[in-house]
């Protein structure tokens, strides 16, 4: 196994040794922790844009032009989120959430319903879920399973053509930033889990927690694109260095 340890100005031998606890912690995770779990990264060299053009599924105007392409990319990914098992590193979180003393809060850009699975609650889901539908007529969601079509209609407006995933498309706003930003600004520990660091804004909360005074930890397969914003970083497999950043925490609290 490779783990990369770094702590600014801390010897990576001295960092098993550190105490540190924390009274508010935000976690946001990405693609990466999902993927040991069977679901494809976005922006890895075999991820999910170097097969599909994100303009031709991903965005407001690919849907007008042509919705039946989109919700056949979107169907096809409902059904892999319902085949997969939360792995080791979501179990963790959990288990953070539910026996650290202080608070935890899990901000994920993931769409799949892996954290609940695992049991997290106090959780947000940034770029919305792959398993509720939204009406683009009235603004209706709901849980749905099964395939969606252009020739499902909504429950409350009685509209078909509109029904589609639940998820943010580039171009659209991410829910639940008000509530986020708040989190960031009042948080001592930021951990950022399996992201590229390429994708606003959630790339740009690291910044935001660093300005309020926290503590900034990027757990990772590799360095991020924003590597140098955050205090320390801990690189290799999500399901090894997550549950042992998590016991690290744990024992700390």
């Amino acid at each position: 196994m490779f783990i990369e340890q770094m702590i600014a100005g801390v010897p990576s031998s001295s960092i098993e040794a550190m105490v540190i606890p924390f009274e508010r912690i935000v976690i946001l995770t990405g693609a990466g922790l999902s993927a040991e779990s069977g679901l494809s990264t976005f922006r890895d060299k075999d991820g999910i844009w170097s097969k599909v053009r994100l303009e031709d599924v991903a965005t407001p105007e690919a849907f007008a032009r042509n919705p039946e392409k989109v919700l056949d990319f979107y169907n096809t990914r409902r059904n892999n989120a319902g085949d997969v098992k939360p792995n080791a590193a979501h179990v963790a979180l959990s288990r953070l959430e539910a026996d650290y003393p202080g608070s935890v809060l899990t901000v994920t850009q993931n769409v799949d319903p892996l954290h609940e699975q695992a049991g997290t609650k106090n959780l947000i889901h940034l770029h919305g879920e792959i398993q509720k539908v939204l009406c683009n007529h009235c603004g209706h969601r709901i849980p749905r399973g099964g395939d969606l079509s252009v020739d499902l209609v909504c429950d409350r407006c009685g509209n078909s053509g509109g029904m589609r995933p639940d998820v943010v498309w580039f171009g659209e706003m991410p829910y639940h930033m008000e509530k986020i930003h708040a989190a960031l600004t009042q948080c001592d520990l930021f951990l950022s889990i399996g992201t590229s660091g390429n994708v606003y804004p959630a790339a740009g909360f690291v910044a935001e927690a660093g300005a309020a005074g926290a503590h900034t930890v990027e757990l990772n397969l590799e360095p991020s694109a924003g590597i140098s914003s955050f205090d320390e970083a801990i690189h290799g497999k999500a399901t090894e260095v997550v549950p042992a950043y998590v016991d690290r925490l744990l024992k700390s609290g």
